[in-house]
């Protein structure tokens, strides 16, 4: 692989990726992926921003076609189906994060994946060959991309871009440079702004659409001859260039082909932001370790990373139940009043007195050792101050979901029943039907619908 021209050297690597070079657990894990993927989406039928682009996608697209547009029951084009589904998956926040490029991986490779493999019949080998592909790009462009970059992009919607782009060009079967090709047109469209926390706007379910369909028509443009950029990330006008003062590029070819970084991704167990979990997990524990109630507390400190602050500083009183999952203190109230984060607690109390009373007692600290391990190492501090006078301390070193601490398969498949259940997506026997399926991927000798039509 070449270092110094890192772009080509990683289309190379996603052009030329074979189903045979995975090792099985990595094939595993993609599968774990996949499933978790597809139940977010589910959970996001309903949500207002989420209808609001499946609507649009449905009165832009046909209105049918051979993609799956899943909280509809509908297919359509590969573009607006991947759009469609890919704002479905990111709303109910339970969709799997990658510490190192604190980027979301899943939303932005699976829509665009599953919807090209359908439409060009592809089989499950493509489908988690496309998936792999797509990890291994997006992470490394957001971990190439840095902190810097984090503090005023969504990474998931920039390095996105990429990250969709391998996956339907491995489906395309695009040749290297085609690939390189696909990277500079993906990349040129690459977006997202933090600034909509601050008004509690609908845009983060808009930059994982916008990066599915962006990165799948890179792909198909490249593919039909259309060039781009070729160095994209590293040229002196390239993407770090405009939106990075920290970039590495040596982060781009990092072990390709040994180092699978999508087995380093996490699931998510609360329903929030991530940023909130390492706290959650430790004030979960010291509550259940010292048997408080939440009344019992007068004071928390959140020991946090710089990341923290930067995305959940600015939401100090939340508006919606989406904003409440970026508020630090939010999410701490619900696991002191209600036991847990979860989705239904949320819906139900996020506004509940006792909630937002723990919830200003919530304070977030910049921690030395914690900002140090980050990203690599999402590491939780909680100091509880009690009404009697004591203080308190917990710390969790892998959140509950981190690789080291991941979700087993029954625990996916309970999650995945739940994420299903919230808004009527599936019903139970649906969803045991789709975990089989997603259990066999690798068998299926071609990609069909995964839910039937309602009438």
């Amino acid at each position: 692989m070449s270092d110094t021209h890192p772009s080509r050297a990683l289309a190379e690597f996603a052009a030329t990726l074979k189903f045979e070079s995975i090792p099985g657990p990595v094939v595993r894990r993609a599968e774990d992926l996949f499933l978790d993927w597809f139940a977010s989406a589910l959970a996001g039928k309903g949500a207002r921003p989420v209808e609001t682009i499946a609507r649009f996608a449905e009165t832009m697209g046909p209105a049918d076609g051979p993609s799956e547009i899943l909280i509809h029951r509908r297919t359509s084009s590969p573009l607006l189906a991947a759009m469609a589904n890919a704002a479905a998956s990111h709303f109910a926040e339970q969709d799997d994060v990658h510490n190192g490029s604190v980027f979301h991986p899943a939303a932005v490779v699976f829509p665009p994946a599953l919807a090209v493999a359908q439409a060009l019949g592809r089989s499950g080998r493509d489908l988690l060959l496309a998936g792999i592909a797509g990890y291994e790009v997006g992470i490394r462009v957001g971990e190439f991309l840095g902190r810097s970059h984090y503090r005023v992009f969504h990474t998931t919607g920039t390095a996105g871009t990429l990250a969709a782009a391998a996956a339907v060009g491995s489906l395309l079967r695009l040749s290297p440079q085609q690939m390189l090709n696909a990277f500079g047109s993906a990349g040129t469209q690459s977006a997202g702004l933090w600034e909509f926390l601050r008004d509690a706007a609908d845009s983060k379910q808009l930059h994982t659409a916008h990066a599915a369909a962006a990165g799948l028509a890179a792909a198909y443009l490249a593919h039909d001859g259309l060039t781009g950029a070729q160095h994209i990330l590293e040229g002196v006008q390239g993407m770090a260039a405009g939106m990075s003062s920290d970039p590495d590029p040596a982060h781009l070819t990092d072990r390709l082909g040994t180092r699978w970084a999508l087995a380093e991704t996490s699931f998510k167990f609360h329903a929030s932001c991530r940023h909130t979990h390492p706290a959650a997990d430790a004030l979960q524990q010291l509550m259940r370790t010292h048997h408080l109630a939440a009344d019992a507390v007068t004071r928390v400190t959140a020991r946090v990373h710089q990341g923290a602050i930067d995305v959940l500083g600015p939401v100090t009183d939340p508006q919606t139940v989406h904003q409440a999952k970026f508020s630090m203190g939010t999410v701490l109230g619900l696991v002191a009043v209600e036991g847990r984060a979860g989705l239904a607690e949320f819906d139900a109390h996020y506004k509940d007195p006792a909630v937002v009373a723990f919830r200003d007692k919530v304070h977030m600290e910049l921690d030395p050792e914690v900002d140090r391990a980050y990203p690599a190492r999402w590491v939780g501090k909680v100091q509880v101050q009690t009404a009697d006078g004591r203080m308190l301390e917990a710390r969790v070193d892998e959140p509950k979901g981190d690789p080291g601490n991941t979700l087993s398969r029954a625990e996916l498949e309970d999650k995945a029943l739940r994420l299903a259940q919230y808004r009527g997506g599936a019903s139970d026997a649906e969803m045991r039907s789709a975990i089989a399926r997603v259990w066999s991927l690798a068998d299926a000798p071609r990609i069909d619908r995964f839910l039937a039509t309602q009438a």
